[in-house]
C-alpha cells in the first residue's frame, strides 16, 4: 500500500465543516460519531450521573449539528479536538445557568451511540488521577488509536487476512525490545525474515492511517506532527498514572 501524498490532506472532514458547504453536516456527524466518548467522559468527571451525562452529551451533539455558522469559526479553532471541548464547556455553562432545564429525554435527537459500554469504559478510565482536561485529551487519543486499529483490521479482513491481523497486531502495541521474532515466527508458521518484512509493512500502514485520521480533525496539514505529539503524550501520561 502506498503512502498518501501531501495533497491527500488538503481537504479533511474539519475543513469541510468549516467551509459550511453542503457536506458540512455529514462531515461533522462523522467526526462526532468518532469522538463522542471523550465528551461523555468529560461530563461524567464533572459530577453528572450516567443518565444525565448521556442526555447532556446527546443534547450537545444535537445542538452542534443544528448550527450552520461554521464558516464564522476563528482560525485558532484549527483543531476539532479543541473546538469541541470549548463548545462543550460553553454548553455545560449555559445548561447550569438555565432555569428549569429540560427533563431527561425531552425533544433530544438521539444518536445511535453505545451508551452501555460507555459506562464500563468510563469506570476503567476514571481510575487515572488526572485532570478532566487531560483526561479528555487522553480519551481522544484512545479513540483515535482505536479507529486506526479498526481500519487496519477491516483492510486485512477485506484481503482475506483477518486472522493474520489478529496475530500480528501485538507488534503495534509492544515495545520493540519486548518482541521475540523467532518465537512469533514459529507460532505463525513463517520464517523470521518474512515476519520482519510483514511487521515493517504493518507499522508503515499504521503510521499512514494514524496521520490520515489526525488530519481529518485539523484545518491545516502542517499541524499533524504537533497534534500527534500532544495526543500521544496525553496517552502516555494517562497510562503511566494508572
Amino acid at each position: 500500500m502506498s503512502a498518501p501524498s501531501d495533497g491527500f490532506f488538503a481537504t479533511t472532514r474539519w475543513t469541510v465543516v468549516r467551509a459550511a458547504g453542503a457536506s458540512a453536516a455529514e462531515a461533522l456527524e462523522s467526526l462526532c460519531t468518532a469522538y463522542w466518548f471523550p465528551l461523555y467522559a468529560y461530563v461524567r468527571r464533572h459530577g453528572f450521573s450516567k443518565e444525565d451525562a448521556e442526555d447532556l452529551t446527546q443534547a450537545f451533539l444535537a445542538k452542534l449539528l443544528e448550527r450552520q455558522d461554521f464558516a464564522a469559526l476563528k482560525q485558532e479553532n484549527g483543531r476539532f479536538r479543541a473546538f469541541l471541548l470549548a463548545a462543550l464547556k460553553n454548553f455545560m455553562s449555559n445548561e447550569r445557568d438555565r432555569a428549569g432545564r429540560q427533563k431527561r429525554g425531552g425533544n433530544i435527537t438521539h444518536f445511535p451511540l453505545d451508551w452501555q459500554s460507555a459506562d464500563t469504559q468510563f469506570q476503567i478510565a476514571d481510575r487515572r488521577q488526572i485532570t478532566p482536561d487531560a483526561a479528555y485529551d487522553r480519551e481522544w487519543a484512545v479513540a483515535l488509536l482505536e479507529r486506526v486499529i479498526s481500519t487496519l483490521r477491516d483492510e486485512f479482513a477485506l484481503s482475506g487476512n483477518g486472522m493474520h491481523f489478529e496475530q500480528m497486531k501485538i507488534f503495534l502495541t509492544t515495545e520493540r525490545e519486548g518482541i521475540r521474532y523467532a518465537d512469533k515466527a514459529s507460532e505463525l508458521g513463517m520464517n523470521e525474515a518474512a515476519l520482519r518484512v510483514s511487521v515493517h509493512r504493518l507499522r508503515k500502514r499504521y503510521r499512514e492511517l494514524l496521520r490520515r485520521e489526525v488530519a481529518h480533525t485539523l484545518s491545516d496539514p502542517t499541524m499533524i506532527e504537533e497534534e500527534l505529539g500532544v495526543l500521544l503524550g496525553a496517552f502516555e501520561q494517562g497510562h503511566s498514572s494508572h
